[in-house]
């Protein structure tokens, strides 16, 4: 027997050289995977042994999966989505099992065999059609959206049939109904749990986190909240996908979205890839051979019926017809929770072992060619007169244009990245700034500034802003170690975009000419600009125009600078100038002291704090008028000294002076 480590090796090596074969011959790596599985398994090679430690590493792969694809939710859009994952849900489920079940007892099984198989067949594969919609980005788009909600209801249908399957084979059919409402009622309860958990709790706790500004700690503060919410629907009889998912939605709230979804992406990749190859190292490739006919014709029956049966119950719901085809063909396949079942199935001597191995064979069979007719769709829906060209897009579907297009990105957004923010405000240029202070991002988004919190480093989080889209990207800050990390980032996200970074001097500015960079702006030539009044005067510029140019310049850019957001601890910072102002954001609630008051009677003069601009409702007032009247849930953006404008926070809100 190989030692473990040996064994490890062996499928790294296995799995980067088949995933960059498949790669290069266009086929996804999900197959790689399976064809990694198919060699290391028993029935290949043999190198690799199947353990329950193995199975349950991969799953953990499912786990990050549904947490990812959990951020993409959020409570109201999951309501939102509530006729497709418990109408057509719940339809296609009890459709499907109740054609297979006739299908097969018609073919001469028993009713209990038949029951078994067909609930089996009826599963189709979260891990398979989730991953490859969020590659393909098609999750947010009407086929990908019902997918997803059918995938969500069958994940919840498991938790029944678990519980079903034990008692059918001890024939225990009194306490069905007991132990599936107790199931019910425990699946109830951790749904809720885990929603207070994660309305109340998950956001303080990221939010301390992300002061402790560690990246490592952010990271392993994601890991844990994943795999504590999957655990804890284990511990409850559920699955560990369903929690996962339950706490991603609760996060995709928060403005921690994008940096959660970048953290957790590498382990979900990885481990994902061990699933699959765990899927693949069941496949009995010598059982294929010799029943290739009536594998091959069981496959296409089950892609008849499934493609049908998904298809008709979403025209029933309202769909069209192209997207109704469309997700039909996307859950045609076995899912991995069938082989779940196959496998209580089989401990309690419900299927035999040469139904298990069909099962299974057709199931790895179905999960491989699942990639390949999800690519071939739109050429499908053109032969059916459903698209008028074979392309990647379905016809009179509305284009998700990209939420950023020909926009500025701006890496950081303290006082230099909100400076430049004003100038372009103004100019009508959008722009999309990133931004690590969590109390920095918290105000400037309750202002109206399109901000993302993340660390600028990561790719995800860049293509998160769309920086390959952007007409320029702006860098900051000027730690040099930082910028390089951050300028080789955007290279390979977009090696065309143009940069422009912010330096203290021009020590450095070889190098990053070299590493890429369009135009560098070292500080210390904003000291040139006294200089450059004595060239122009000896150039012979009367002085009375230099002088006007100067102060103009200066004046337009200073009464910019004496305002911002500052973030977290803005009294500690020595550098700041005692003169200094500040932007601070607050809400108005219902028994707020400035609620139903006009602006005029607060006498906010006499305090020197300015209401420098007001939202409501979704719409901003720039320097409201005196006469303006504060109503509940306003927001309001004050201007002022710090001191001066924690004083009036106070005032507005407890009427104390």
């Amino acid at each position: 027997m190989q030692s473990i480590n040996t064994q490890i090796f062996g499928l790294l090596v296995a799995a980067v050289l088949f995933v960059w074969l498949f790669k290069r011959i266009g086929l996804p790596p999900v197959l790689a995977y399976l064809a990694v599985g198919l060699l290391a398994g028993g029935h290949g090679v043999g190198w690799m042994a199947q353990s329950h430690e193995m199975d349950f590493i991969a799953e953990l792969g499912i786990v990050f999966l549904l947490f990812s694809l959990g951020l993409e939710f959020s409570v109201s859009r999951l309501m939102a989505m509530r006729n497709i994952v418990f109408g057509l849900g719940s339809l296609q489920v009890f459709v499907s099992s109740i054609l297979l079940i006739v299908i097969l007892y018609l073919l001469n099984f028993n009713l209990l065999t038949s029951f078994t198989i067909g609930i089996i067949i009826m599963l189709s594969s979260t891990a398979v059609v989730a991953k490859l919609l969020k590659e393909s980005g098609d999750l947010n788009k009407r086929r990908g959206q019902l997918a997803i909600g059918v995938l969500l209801f069958q994940d919840i249908a498991v938790v029944p049939l678990l519980i079903i399957l034990p008692l059918f084979a001890s024939n225990d059919s009194n306490g069905i109904g007991w132990a599936l409402l107790f199931a019910l009622t425990k699946g109830a309860f951790v749904c809720v749990l885990l929603w207070a958990i994660g309305k109340w709790v998950l956001p303080k706790v990221f939010n301390e986190v992300a002061l402790a500004k560690s990246d490592e700690l952010f990271v392993l503060t994601t890991l844990l909240v994943a795999l504590f919410a999957g655990l804890l629907t284990y511990s409850f009889g559920l699955s560990m996908a369903l929690g996962a998912f339950l706490a991603g939605m609760m996060l995709g709230e928060s403005h921690y979205r994008h940096q959660l979804e970048a953290d957790i992406r590498p382990f979900r990749d990885i481990l994902m890839g061990l699933f699959f190859v765990t899927v693949g190292m069941q496949l009995d490739i010598s059982f294929v051979f010799d029943n290739t006919g009536i594998i091959i014709a069981a496959l296409v029956g089950i892609l008849i019926l499934k493609i049908a049966v998904v298809t008709v119950s979403s025209l029933f719901m309202g769909e069209r017809k192209q997207d109704a085809l469309a997700c039909a063909i996307m859950l045609w396949q076995m899912g991995e929770f069938g082989f779940v079942l196959i496998a209580l199935a089989a401990q309690h001597d419900l299927l035999n072992v040469e139904q298990v191995s069909f099962l299974i064979a057709m199931g790895v069979i179905s999960m491989a060619l699942t990639p390949y007719l999800i690519d071939k769709t739109p050429f499908i829906l053109k032969r059916l007169g459903m698209l008028e060209r074979a392309k990647f897009t379905y016809e009179d579907e509305p284009q998700s244009s990209p939420l950023y297009h020909n926009h500025v990105v701006i890496c950081g957004f303290s006082r230099v990245g909100q400076t430049i923010a004003r100038f372009l405000s103004p100019e009508a240029i959008d722009y999309v700034a990133i931004e690590s202070d969590p109390i920095l991002v918290q105000e400037g988004k309750a202002a109206g500034e399109p901000l993302l919190f993340g660390h600028v480093e990561q790719k995800d989080i860049l293509k998160c802003a769309g920086v390959e889209r952007a007409r320029l990207v702006i860098i900051t800050f000027t730690e040099f170690q930082q910028t390089q990390i951050v300028i080789d980032a955007i290279k390979q996200v977009a090696p065309k975009v143009k940069i422009l970074i912010r330096t203290r001097d021009d020590s450095q500015l070889e190098r990053l000419k070299a590493l890429g960079v369009t135009e560098v702006v070292p500080e210390a030539l904003e000291a040139s600009l006294m200089l450059v009044s004595h060239v122009l005067s000896m150039s012979g510029v009367p002085m009375s125009r230099i002088i006007r140019r100067v102060s103009s310049e200066r004046r337009n850019r200073y009464k910019l600078l004496q305002s911002f957001f500052a973030g977290e601890n803005i009294e500690s910072d020595t550098n700041l100038p005692e003169r200094l102002e500040y932007l601070h954001v607050i809400a108005l609630p219902d028994k707020a002291f400035a609620v139903n008051k006009a602006i005029s009677e607060l006498n906010l003069g006499k305090r020197k704090v300015l209401i420098k601009a007001l939202r409501r409702e979704g719409e901003e007032m720039d320097m409201p008028q005196d006469h303006t009247i504060l109503y509940a849930n306003d927001i309001l953006v004050l201007q002022g000294k710090p001191r001066r404008v924690e004083h009036v926070e106070h005032y507005l809100l407890d009427g104390i002076e």
